[in-house]
């Protein structure tokens, strides 16, 4: 749909973010470079701003300092770059829970974007254009004609994914996709996020606490301690650090289980290479 796409290797530039609510600083100083096509996971302990740094990459939050560049443009709360194309249709965004309206049905959820950028296509096309998006989110054909109160909380959930997927958009912002799915659901769904990764050249930031996400799909992890993102890299760059935050994450009981559940899938994949 949209013909300007950012050719720049970073899409999403951080520099000196500083957010304070009142006189509570949550960020100060914050640096962040998002490489082009990759997924990167965002950590850190419950009030380290997760999400207010993503509010603040997408203009929902206004900083208190700092610049943000997001595909070429600059980024200031209520304003959105004054660019050719309105910035918001080049990104989608699942928010905690999928934010879905309860009184619209799935297909309908998906088309509320499609209405607002888009409102010279015909009813057709859009209602055409929502049933794929259910689909290529994992949902069966029939789950378009259904309310968010008929569907599962791993639906809801993909069902926020279609939406976010609506505008074919080239950054994608995942807040807790995971949170309260079971593994098997959990597992699912991290799949499907590689594969749109792969399929359709998206930029994922993914905000989780899921140890096995990070480990699954995430090619950079950035960690948000002491009001700033303190280091990121590959998990193995991490592990190397001698940051007590980050030790405890991840050398921690669940860590551990996260990383030797990684090590012995690929010690299997490896052995099923060798036997094909």
């Amino acid at each position: 749909m949209s013909e300007l796409h950012y050719t720049g290797d970073c899409p999403i530039v951080v520099e000196g973010l500083s957010n304070a609510f009142g006189d509570h600083v949550i960020h100060e100083g914050l640096n962040l470079t998002v490489r082009r096509g990759e997924i990167i996971g965002v950590v850190g302990g419950s009030g380290t701003g997760k999400s207010v740094l993503m509010r603040s990459i997408i203009g929902l939050q206004a900083p208190v300092a700092g610049r943000i560049e997001v595909l070429g443009q600059t980024m200031h709360a209520g304003s959105y770059g004054g660019g050719e194309i309105d910035i918001r249709s080049r990104w989608g965004v699942l928010f905690q829970g999928g934010a879905l309206f309860s009184t619209l049905t799935v297909a309908e959820n998906v088309e509320v974007p499609l209405r607002e950028f888009y409102p010279e296509i015909s009813d057709e096309l859009r209602h055409e254009i929502a049933r794929f998006k259910v689909m290529l989110s994992g949902l069966p054909a029939d789950a378009a004609a259904k309310y968010p109160s008929e569907l599962s909380g791993g639906m809801r959930k993909r069902a926020g994914l279609a939406r976010a997927l609506a505008l074919d958009p080239e950054l994608l912002f995942l807040d807790e996709p995971t949170a309260g799915l079971d593994p098997i659901g959990a597992a699912a769904f991290d799949a499907l996020t590689k594969e749109l990764q792969d399929t359709l050249g998206l930029t994922v930031f993914l905000i989780t606490h899921d140890l096995d996400t990070l480990h699954e799909i995430c090619d950079r992890v950035a960690v948000i301690a002491d009001k700033q993102v303190i280091a990121v890299g590959t998990i193995p760059e991490l592990l190397a650090l001698d940051h007590p935050w980050i030790q405890e994450y991840f050398n921690g009981p669940r860590g551990r289980a996260a990383t030797e559940a990684q090590h012995r899938a690929k010690a299997i994949d490896k052995s099923n290479g060798q036997g094909a």
